[in-house]
């Protein structure tokens, strides 16, 4: 589906064309390699590889790199009803760090939406399953559509 062809398009390819949409101006996620694994409404999987330019001090992936990869995935699942929205309010709690060479994926649900207000919890988690941290953020739906109707 081409962005900007969504007349009449399902919930879900509206989403993915919006997530689609975000992502290809977003120099920092592709600088980042973060791809987008599966969107729909309210929802968005993104996955990113931890490479060596990625590790901090101690070897490991933490901080800025997974709230940025978590960011993204909020930024998804908020604007996935095709209203662009941005964050007003993030907070992550770090339970382990990333690796290098393992495959991370955060996984946004919408818990919430109410008028222009939203609420999202992200589940970061490494290629074995276990919780890598999770992000919680509100959004607020500012003016506009993410992509084109017409």
């Amino acid at each position: 589906m081409e962005i900007g062809s969504i007349v009449g398009s399902s919930p879900q390819a509206i989403a993915e064309a919006s997530c689609r949409a975000m992502l290809a101006g977003d120099r920092v996620s592709h600088g980042l390699g973060i791809r987008l694994i599966d969107a729909g409404p309210g929802h968005a999987s993104l996955g990113m590889a931890v490479r060596e330019d990625m590790l901090n001090g101690f070897g490991t992936c933490h901080g800025g790199i997974l709230f940025t990869l978590a960011d993204t995935a909020l930024s998804c699942a908020c604007n996935s009803h095709n209203r662009r929205s941005v964050a007003h309010h993030c907070s992550i709690v770090f339970l382990r760090p990333g690796g290098l060479g393992q495959q991370l994926v955060a996984t946004a649900t919408e818990r919430a939406l109410n008028g222009r207000t939203g609420i999202y919890v992200v589940d970061i988690r490494d290629d074995l399953g276990q919780t890598v941290g999770e992000f919680f953020g509100h959004s607020r739906i500012i003016e506009g559509q993410v992509v084109g109707t017409g």
